[in-house]
Order: C-alpha cells, then structure tokens, then sequence
C-alpha cells in the first residue's frame, strides 16, 4: 500500500495524535495528558508499523503497569490488526521478566518453575530472619525493612553494596544482613519477590550477552506505557533492550507521577530527551474525557508545581457545570451528602456505576461505606482485602504453589499443619533449623526426618505430608489430571472442607470461597488452552491487582484512593477529605518534593471526572482515633475561583504554609451569597415516620428502586434490616430508618 494512502486510515485522529502515529524511528516521548487518548496512539502506532511492514509482529514489545491495561492493548491491537496483533508482546513488565527468566533462569541458577513471594510471603520470610538474628521487630520494624529492601533493589545494590553504604550506622547494617540472609532464603527455596523479576532480568542480561543480544535482535520497536511511573532498574531494562535498533518509545504525563513511594522517579521522564539521543517529544494536550471546567481546575492547580514539561489541557466538549466544593460539620455528615448525591442523582436517570468516591487513605472510607451502606446504594471497594488474600484462599494457593515448587518454605510452612496434622510450630522451627545449617530447604530436610535427632518424635507425622505432597506432584507431572482435577485432588486428600466446617468461623462462605477458586481454575483453562499450567496459573493469580479485577459493567458505585484511580474515568467524582492535614498529609506540607506529588495526586483526582466534580471537606474530622478541624486544602484554592460553587458552608481558605487548628467560628456575613444546604441539614436524621414498622410481605415503594416486597426482617440494634425484593431493581438489603420507603 501506498504510504500516502496507509496514512489516509489514520486521518480519524488529531493532528499531535497523527504525528505520534506516523514517527516511528528513533527515540520518542510522547507526553499524553490524562484523556488525551495515549491508548488510541498505541495502538494506532503498533498497527502503522505492522502496516508499513517495518517489522513482523513478534518484533513489538508494549509495556504496560497493570494487567488489565496490558489485555485491553492486546485486545485493540488485534482488532486493528486482525493477521499477526497476537503475536506481539503486550504485558506488564513484571510478566514480560518472567517470560523471560521462565526460559532462561537456569543461567543465573533459578528453576523454570521457581515462585514468585507476594507481600504477606515477603514479612513471614523477614519475620523469621528477625528471629533467627534475634532482632527486635520494634526496633526494625518489618515494613521498614522490605521497604528499605525494595529500594536497594530499585537501585540495582546488592547486601554487600548496602551494608558499604550504611557505614557505621548499625540499624541500616542490620537491615544489610536481614537482606542478605532474605536473598540467600530466597534462592534456596527457588523463589523472586517482585522487585527481583526486574534486578534478575537485568542481571541475566549482564551476565549472559548472548541472551541480551537475542532479545536486542527480536525487540526492533519498543513501547512503554506509564513511563512516569518507571524506577531506575525498569528504565535498565528497556535501556538494555533499545540499545540495538534505538527505537524506543515512551508515552507518560510528568503531571501524574504519583508513585515515589513505590520506588518511581519523575527523573526517567524529564530527563529522556538527554538520556536518549536525538528523542523528539510530541504533547497530547486535547482532552476527549472532561469538560472545560474540569480540565481548567487541573490545569489551575497543576500549574503552580515546579520541575514539569508544562502543557495545558484543552477540550472541544461543553463547558460543563461548576465544580461543586462542600463543606459538612463532620465526615459523617461528608459521608451522607455522598449518598443522598448519590441517590438524587440515580432518580434523575444515572447509574450508580456513574459515581466515584476517591479519597487520600484508605482510613477515610468507613464512615463512606457505612453511609452507602445505610441508603441501599451498591458499592465496591477497590483496595479493600482481595479474594486471594483470604485465608481460606491464601491455604489452596499455598498447596498449589508447594506442588509447583516444594522448596518453597514459607508456602510449606503455612500448610504443614492445616488441616493439624500434629506438626506443631517447634518441630517446624527446628527442621528449619536444620535447614539453614545446611543451606537446604525444609522439605529436603523433612523427607529424612528420621534422620535426624531433633525430628524423631514427629518423623513420621512429617514423612506422611511428604508422602502427600509427593502424591500431588506425581499427579500433577503425571499430564493425566487437568488443574481442576488437580485442585479437588488436594481437597479429597487434605479433607480441608471438613477442616473449615468444624474449626473455622463462617464455614458455609469459606467454602463458597474455595469453590469460586475452582471455577476461577476452570474459566483459566479455558482461555489458556494448552498453556493452562499449574505454573502459569499461579504466575497470573500472583501478578493480579485489585483494579485488575474491576469490572465497569457493574451497576455500583466505586470507592478507591486516588492513587488506585489513576487511568480510570467517572462521570461523576467525588474527592473526599480535601482538608490541609488531609490532602495534602501534614507529613508532605514541609517538604517541596513531596507537596509537588501531592498535587500531581490533586490533579489526577480532578480529571477522572468526565461531567461533574464535588469537592467535600468536614469542619471536624474523626480519623485513626483523632479529631481535627482543618482548613480547606490549598488544592481547592488553586482552582480558579469562578469554577466552583460552594454549598454546605461559607468557604474557608487555606493558609499557604500550613493549616489552621480550627475552623469552627466561620460566619456568613451579610448578604453573603453562599448558604447553608437547608435540605441537606434534614438528611441527617432518619426519614422514617415514627411507628413505622415494616414485616415480611408489606408491600413499598422507594424512590430510587421503585415498587418491592419485604422479604425478611431483622432487628438491629435501634434498627431493622430490611430485604426487599423489588420488580425491576432486584433484591436489595436496606436498613429501615434510612430506607425512605412508603408502605403501598
């Protein structure tokens, strides 16, 4: 095809978006503003050069951060290019090192079936090293440690480097030996964290050329999306992989790197054009998202950061209405002006999947849940406790992962015992023991229990799990068992039902809970096919996220910090708690740094809003057992003045170097236009009419879910809890007092 006429199919996009499609050779860094349509570009330009033929599929590395970012590229990629969009690499980076360290880690001494040890398996590891060393946990704290851990990891230190660096400061020498017994623990057990999938990727490559130079030959293009969000070892990794062909393409917004904390560095993007030389950058400043008023109330408060690119966002959409700041006496009446927005909202015709309540911490969302809660609105916690994070789960996985991998120890040791098999925690701590002494694992050394002194009383307690494992493997590598079959296997010889029936609260939903672990096995099967491997399967559960699992087609409303927001779009956001102390955190307001990520976090919250923004403070604030009383955030006083409209209470501003301690005597002159919400102040008490009582088969009608039937009653406290089976809403669970419902 011509390539006048090739460029013809592109001519649907802007002018900025055409240029980033078309320059496809060399360094590029396209700074793509929040709803500039960055993934349209990707795509757009993976399909250009397909078109082209400039490289066959295979060639093309895209990079993504999470794993449903990386199925929704491959995806459109092969909607684009129905022949071959299959073929190219679209994942994250963590799968894209395990792709390769599953084929090549044997040159570095990993197996192709080694685990990959997410949080909860990182502190039981440290945990014990804390012990071994007979470290005090409240002198080095085991969050701190994996956090100091991880960022030696970002910056590619071994336990040697560190304890160099810590001279003669003895907590940070303690914390260089914790990492180097971890490491150590680590490979005996055939096992990576996270930050390792990229430092061992990285050092295959150093240390083995000719694997570098394989996938240098393969890689012709390659794209990273997120790239404000890299550290410094993934900007190694796809500096070492460009560093044949050049072509190399970063797409990011310097306004929404949010995550130092995670180890990232806004450096890898402002510094790209003279770290790669001869880059161009192209700005993707049209906004297909927001309104004008949304976009110009980003633009006001992300302007006043310093050490940025600069761009300004613009829109051919409407203008839209005001940004709506309200201020409540508490943030449990913060709390019920979300719901009763909410539901007003949903009598008008939205959806309750239309509304997004973002706030700063996690320690915000229980006075929003029990508000929700209370009116009957169905919501989802995004970051609340994950499905695979349940015990019941967490015991399932670890069978499969010891199956997979029975040198895994901290996986062994969850499940030695469960179901209690008269191993206790002593004869553990002495195989383990025994195991660090001969820097094997803990199972090498439990299949000769009788072999040693130590473990004779309960050597044949511990040669009978052998034996089960030993089973289980021999099935799994027998190729006659699928996954399914493999998981009920370990169910029928564990007897782990029974197990959860006479010893654990809440059996009936524990066991739904590992019956949906079946059917998440079977549907895996499914899409993978002839890949459907136990290993494949436990590498996909252990690289899964809370937003991962996020379905949008889902009639609820969401809840979330700002941070789980980021690619995200609402039509209409709430930004809780947007109080000085709050957002920004007294913990950021003296440091410039940190002030300047707090307002990048400002700014990503605003332009998650499609059509409507509020803004909610509380005069007085109960938060992890204190009570404040805050200013406005200055965030609200960056945003041009005539965007916003203030209910609920006069306006208070913020001093521009701190926060004051109390904000309780605010008058509203005379003549002041901003006043009270007088609707508002009655939707704090319950709108039932006194005596009402509700009982099984009255029937209602409510103004949100419409005409129902009470199906169970169930007295609560002052309360009742109502289960109505509504005629076109389905059955809904609401409390009496807040239900607003009229017998018919």
């Amino acid at each position: 095809m011509v390539q006048s006429e090739l460029k013809k199919q592109f001519s649907h996009m802007n002018n900025m978006q055409q240029q980033a499609v078309f320059c496809t050779e060399g360094p590029l860094l396209i700074l793509a503003g929040a709803g500039s349509g960055k993934t349209t570009v990707l795509v757009n330009r993976i399909a250009y050069i397909l078109q082209s033929e400039l490289c066959k599929p295979w060639q093309i590395l895209a990079i993504t951060f999470t794993n449903k970012a990386a199925g929704e590229l491959k995806e459109r990629i092969c909607n684009a290019v129905p022949e071959g969009g299959s073929d190219i690499w679209a994942a994250t980076f963590h799968s894209t090192c395990a792709r390769i360290l599953r084929r090549y880690g044997d040159r570095i001494c990993f197996t192709s079936h080694f685990t990959v040890y997410g949080t909860d398996d990182q502190k039981k590891l440290v945990k014990d090293i804390l012990k071994q060393l007979n470290y005090d946990e409240k002198m080095l704290p085991v969050k701190r440690v994996l956090n100091e851990i991880s960022k030696a990891k970002d910056e590619m230190l071994t336990p040697q480097e560190m304890l160099k660096r810590a001279g003669y400061d003895n907590l940070k020498q303690s914390v260089a030996k914790v990492y180097e017994i971890y490491q150590s623990r680590l490979k005996t057990a055939d096992a990576m964290d996270f930050d390792d999938m990229l430092c061992k990727t990285v050092e295959l490559f150093q240390n083995c050329p000719d694997i570098l130079e394989f996938y240098q030959n393969q890689f012709k293009y390659i794209m990273v999306d997120e790239y404000q969000d890299t550290n410094k070892v993934q900007y190694k990794f796809v500096s070492m992989l460009a560093a044949k062909y050049g072509n190399i393409c970063v797409v990011g917004d310097d306004d929404q790197s949010i995550y130092k904390f995670r180890g990232a560095t806004i450096e890898n993007i402002l510094s790209f054009e003279n770290t790669f030389k001869g880059a161009k950058m192209i700005r993707l400043e049209q906004n297909y998202r927001s309104t004008q008023n949304i976009l110009n109330a980003a633009n006001g408060v992300i302007s006043n950061n310093t050490m940025r690119k600069g761009k300004t966002l613009w829109t051919e959409n409407a203008v839209g209405d005001k940004i709506e700041v309200h201020t409540s006496d508490s943030e449990r009446d913060e709390a019920q002006f979300i719901a009763k927005t909410i539901l007003d909202g949903v009598a008008d015709g939205r959806k309750f999947s239309d509304f997004a309540i973002l706030y700063r911490m996690n320690a915000q969302s229980n006075s929003i849940e029990q508000a929700l809660s209370r009116s009957g609105i169905p919501h989802r916690v995004i970051g609340g406790r994950r499905f695979y994070d349940r015990e019941e789960i967490r015991d399932m996985v670890a069978y499969l992962q010891v199956i997979n991998n029975p040198h895994d120890d901290v996986r062994l040791g969850r499940i030695i015992n469960v179901p209690k098999r008269g191993i206790g925690a002593t004869t553990l701590e002495k195989a383990s023991e025994i195991a660090a002494g001969l820097g094997e694992s803990i199972y090498s050394v439990i299949k000769d229990a009788d072999v040693y002194p130590q473990l004779s009383r309960a050597a044949t307690k511990l040669k009978s799990f052998v034996a089960l494992i030993d089973g289980l493997m021999e099935a799994e590598q027998s190729g006659d068992y699928s996954l399914a079959e493999l998981y009920n296997l370990i169910l029928e010889h564990t007897d782990y039902e029974k197990y959860l029936k006479t010893e654990k609260d809440n059996p009936d939903v524990r066991i739904e809970n590992i019956e949906e672990l079946s059917s998440n096995i079977i549907k895996f099967e499914e899409d993978y096919a002839e890949e459907a491997s136990l290993s494949n399967f436990l590498e996909e559960i252990s690289l899964q996220t809370d937003i991962d699992n996020y379905d949008a087609e889902a009639d609820s409303s969401v809840m979330m910090t700002l941070h789980s927001a980021k690619g995200l779009e609402f039509p209409v956001v709430f930004i809780a708690g947007l109080e000085e102390g709050v957002f920004p955190s007294i913990a950021t307001m003296m440091n410039p740094d940190e002030l300047n990520e707090e307002r990048r976090l400002a700014y990503v919250g605003i332009t998650r809003a499609k059509e409507k923004l509020y803004i909610t403070k509380a005069k007085s604030r109960m938060l992890m057992g204190h009570t404040s009383y805050n200013k406005v955030s200055r965030f609200v006083n960056e945003i041009p003045p005539e965007l916003l409209n203030y209910t609920g209470e006069k306006k208070t501003f913020a001093s521009t170097n701190g926060f004051s301690a109390s904000s309780s005597h605010i008058s509203i002159g005379a003549g002041s236009k901003f006043t009270p919400n007088k609707s508002f102040n009655t939707f704090t008490k319950p709108a039932v009419k006194s005596g009402t009582v509700y009982k099984k088969g009255d029937c209602v009608f409510h103004k949100v879910f419409g005409k129902g039937m009470i199906m169970k009653t169930e007295k609560m406290g002052n309360d009742t809890m109502l289960e109505v089976a509504f005629d076109k809403a389905g059955t809904k669970t609401l409390m009496a007092n807040f239900s607003k419902m009229e017998k018919i």
